[in-house]
């Protein structure tokens, strides 16, 4: 901008959207060059096409059908989709996400400082690999790094969040500097593909990721940093709106393809399903199976493939006995027909008076409370060491049980392992919930942090409960809500790993010891269950020692990428639905 414009110009200029005519007129202005071709940029997963760099609708129309299989291309900055969208209505469609802008002469810098792990660029194979294990994990297209426009080229900057004492990476986020790319006159920058490990513990990641994206182009004499978001994602919105990021008017066009097809089909019957439910429906729409919507709410719905019908609520289908499903809910059942498959398992008796409890209590010294029939961690107490926990862990689970067992507690790793057609399909150690403390935020609101973050990454079905149980554990570490974690250190807030309360999962199946894999078919036989996920108590999961703990007839196919437990549960239920072997 020239330096007489004045205040009230550089306002009316930030209120006009990006366009062809006027991006001419920029660069006339500023005696530059016109721009001579249209500018295309490739970020490893697609190409960015810069819109007002295209002349006409058409070649913009033509260049977006130019897509390349297995990629996703981006026409932003278009002033008038509806010309785009009337020459290729069946083959292009209006993106669904707003275009955010930030004038760095609002931005504000930060006044908490976040630790823990540090930024920089990626620049290995091994950094490539951690980003595309991240963007997997969060639905995204993964990173050919070969496919990269040079940077010196134009092409865009990778960074990552490394956590400093594990190393892996927990965030990334994608740069454009738009002066390098079509010579901006308006000194413009992008960000694109900012993803946070949904596992991570450490507060501020994505906050992190976006201010020093600000301030790596504030300091290159840039302008604004662009930014797209889908239209209904709250969490992110509420982030950039407190950074100081406003609506730009302006849209994206995309190809339609299959990575993009939610976007242009819109919500179809599965999207009112828990995530459990959704993977299974998903997979169905994918082998052209027939789904009807029985409840949403309750995760009910019937497949229907070739003659066969088969109904489900989530992973439970009409397969499972009303025998089997029996055997599973009923705790102590499940621990008989265990037992004489011959299987490890703790000791175990139902909860009577306080004389048989403290008899039980004094004989283990350590003891687990939970309720008889009772699913997703309700209820659970472990490592009670006292008469008096003992006695109100039991009140506790009486809530979800009139009936409630004690069993023996025993130390180790707790292991799922996903069972389907009698053989293990996925396996992953399941961690408690778990804060990393930066020596200025209470244990209460890392808590709360971390709640948020597991809530958005699951939709709403993991979350850490602020309840006795939390409160128990903390105060056996020496700690209350109030109390201010020392930077760095690590704290288990839940002492059970259950998804739905905040704990998170690490893949062991390629690791599974093949003593661990017997046992758990022989229970899977025992219980005559053709789905199952049994839970175990072991020292590692490559080590063949185990106790198991119990076995669920509706266990959570959502929680293991990359293992194909949605494929293979539908394999059971339609066989003949299997894609020919080539």
């Amino acid at each position: 901008m020239k330096p007489h414009a004045t205040s009230i110009n550089q306002r009316l200029l930030r209120g006009q959207a990006p366009s062809y005519e006027r991006l001419q007129a920029r660069l006339a202005e500023d005696g530059s060059e016109p721009a001579s071709a249209p500018i295309a940029v490739h970020c490893g997963w697609g190409r960015l096409l810069i819109g007002h760099t295209f002349p006409d609708p058409a070649s913009l129309a033509q260049e977006l059908l130019n897509e390349q299989p297995g990629e996703r291309d981006i026409a932003l900055y278009v002033a008038a989709p509806q010309q785009i969208l009337g020459l290729e209505p069946t083959q292009l469609f209006l993106d669904p996400s707003d275009t955010l802008r930030l004038w760095f002469s609002d931005y504000r810098q930060a006044t908490r400082v976040f630790r823990g792990f540090r930024i920089r660029r990626a620049q290995s194979e091994t950094d490539w690999q951690g980003i595309n294990r991240l963007y997997q994990a969060r639905g995204m297209l993964p990173i050919d790094p070969e496919l990269l426009t040079p940077h010196h080229q134009g092409g865009p900057v990778y960074w990552l969040a490394e956590d400093e004492d594990s190393g892996a990476v927990i965030g990334s986020v994608m740069g454009l500097n738009h002066q390098k790319a079509f010579n901006d006159p308006e000194h413009g920058s992008s960000l694109w593909c900012l993803a946070v490990d949904p596992h991570c513990s450490r507060p501020g990641v994505g906050e992190v990721l976006v201010r020093h994206l600000v301030e790596h182009f504030m300091s290159r004499g840039l302008a604004y940093l662009d930014l797209s978001v889908l239209h209904d994602n709250r969490q992110a919105k509420n982030l950039y709106a407190k950074l100081g990021f406003r609506n730009l008017p302006t849209f994206a066009i995309k190809r339609k393809n299959g990575i993009n097809q939610p976007l242009f089909l819109g919500p179809g019957p599965e999207a009112n399903f828990n995530p459990y439910a959704r993977i299974i429906v998903e997979e169905a729409h994918r082998r052209g199976i027939d789904v009807q919507v029985d409840d949403a709410d309750a995760g009910l719905f019937t497949l229907s493939h070739g003659g066969r019908r088969v109904r489900c609520r989530e992973s439970l289908s009409d397969l499972t006995s009303a025998i089997s499903m029996t055997l599973c809910q009923d705790k102590s059942l499940t621990h008989k027909v265990l037992k004489a498959a011959g299987l490890k398992l703790p000791a175990q008796q139902l909860a009577g008076n306080a004389d048989d409890n403290l008899a039980f209590l004094d004989e283990h010294q350590r003891v687990v409370v939970k309720p008889l029939d009772g699913e997703q961690g309700q209820g659970v107490a472990v490592d009670l060491r006292t008469i008096e926990e003992v006695q109100q862990a039991i009140e506790t689970a009486k809530q979800f049980d009139s009936r409630v067992l004690l069993e023996s507690f025993h130390e180790g790793l707790d292991l799922r392992i996903v069972v389907i057609g009698f053989e293990v399909v996925a396996a992953a150690i399941r961690k408690p919930a778990e804060v990393v403390g930066d020596g200025q935020h209470s244990i209460g609101a890392l808590i709360e942090a971390q709640s948020r973050r597991r809530q958005a990454a699951t939709s709403g079905e993991s979350k850490i409960p602020l309840d006795h149980e939390t409160q128990r554990t903390l105060h056996a570490a020496g700690y209350d809500y109030s109390s201010i974690l020392p930077a760095g250190e690590h704290l288990f807030v839940r002492r059970t790993a259950n998804l739905h309360t905040g704990g998170t999962l690490e893949d062991v199946t390629d690791i599974l010891h093949p003593t661990l894999v017997d046992a758990a078919v022989r229970a899977a036989r025992a219980l005559d269950i053709p789905m199952v996920g049994l839970d175990l108590m072991v020292p590692a999961a490559d080590q063949p020692e185990y106790v198991f703990i119990e076995a669920n007839e509706r266990a959570g196919l959502a929680n293991h990428e990359p293992q194909p437990t949605a494929e293979r549960f539908v394999d059971l239920l339609f066989p003949h639905s299997q894609p020919a072997v080539s």
